[in-house]
């Protein structure tokens, strides 16, 4: 039994020890970067993926392919409507054909032969008036028939003098404005098109790929999760009895612990942390009233080589 309660003593005074050697104050932080995540704007099918996870990318580079069969539908129907609206931009531009001036020149000698036969009828039908040989209806429905040939010879002129002068600017405009139109929905199709290569957006890090190839993809569905290497940020949290010894555009010493290099780095960030759960250290040393901050701090040579890697332990020295 003292055996026993012996070992007890020795087992808690080692543990203990190590406890303390391993403690976790305010000045223990963690490396972050800014996180990105690249989705699609296009529903397809992944035809192909040429990176992996945990591979470096340059903005620009491509990340994937994205089939969608629709869209060579599409171009094919945007051509055929931008090809008929050409067509009748040229034709309203170029006026009417020899076809046309010929026919409406036909239609003036025919409506001229009718108003000349209707005024000869016109005259005879009113010497018979005078000898009371016809009644008066008859004498001004002949009349009313001059009167209908002179207009239609009048508007038959209109049409001849119009189709000379050229086609009116209102067809013109309306032709123009259907070739935009077509010319505006051949683009859309070609901008989608463009969309089946999902192109890294900035230099980053491939931390996890969610859809392999043969998988169907939704628009706006996360394709790729990664961070942005370039942004690196150091984050500490701190307690409410010493965040004032703190301030924003301070510089501060943050060492690696494992390779010993220092990084001058400036607070550029204090704000407070509403939840336990976004604490960075696991075992703050704070009151359970006091309110938790946290520092974000960001290194002031970007170009320094020193490796980090995402959630990597530093320390304020």
């Amino acid at each position: 039994m003292y055996k026993s309660i012996l070992i007890g003593c020795f087992a808690t005074v080692f543990l203990f020890g190590c406890n303390r050697n391993n403690e976790i104050t305010d000045l223990r932080g963690k490396v972050k970067f800014e996180t990105i995540s690249v989705s699609s704007k296009l529903a397809g099918r992944i035809a192909e993926v040429y990176v992996t996870e945990g591979q470096n990318v340059k903005q620009g580079d491509t990340l994937a392919l994205i089939d969608v069969p629709e869209i060579g539908a599409k171009l094919f129907q945007a051509d055929g409507a931008l090809l008929a609206a050409q067509g009748q931009l040229n034709m309203a531009h170029n006026g009417a054909t020899t076809e046309q001036l010929e026919q409406i020149k036909s239609q003036v000698q025919a409506s001229k032969a009718q108003l000349k036969f209707a005024v000869e009828s016109l005259k005879r039908i009113t010497a018979m008036y005078k000898d009371s040989l016809v009644t008066a209806q008859m004498f001004e429905e002949t009349q009313m028939k001059v009167d209908m040939a002179r207009a239609q010879l009048s508007a038959m002129e209109a049409k001849q003098q119009e189709v000379k002068i050229g086609t009116r600017q209102e067809l013109l405009a309306q032709a123009k404005g259907q070739l935009d139109r077509a010319q505006g929905a051949k683009n859309e199709v070609l901008i989608a098109a463009d969309e089946k290569y999902i192109i890294a957006p900035t230099d980053m890090s491939i931390e996890t790929i969610t859809l392999n190839q043969g998988e169907l993809a939704s628009p706006g569905y996360t394709l790729f999760n990664g961070y942005q290497t370039n942004t690196v940020y150091y984050r500490f949290t701190v307690s409410e009895s010493k965040i004032y010894d703190y301030k924003i555009g301070q510089t501060l010493t943050v060492l690696n612990p494992y390779t010993k290099e220092e990084s001058p780095s400036k607070i550029t960030a204090i704000k407070q942390l509403p939840r336990y759960a976004d604490i960075t250290s696991t075992s703050p040393l704070y009151k359970l009233d006091e309110a938790i901050y946290e520092l974000k701090l960001i290194p002031e040579d970007t170009s320094q080589k020193q490796q980090f890697f995402i959630n990597a332990t530093v320390l304020l020295k």
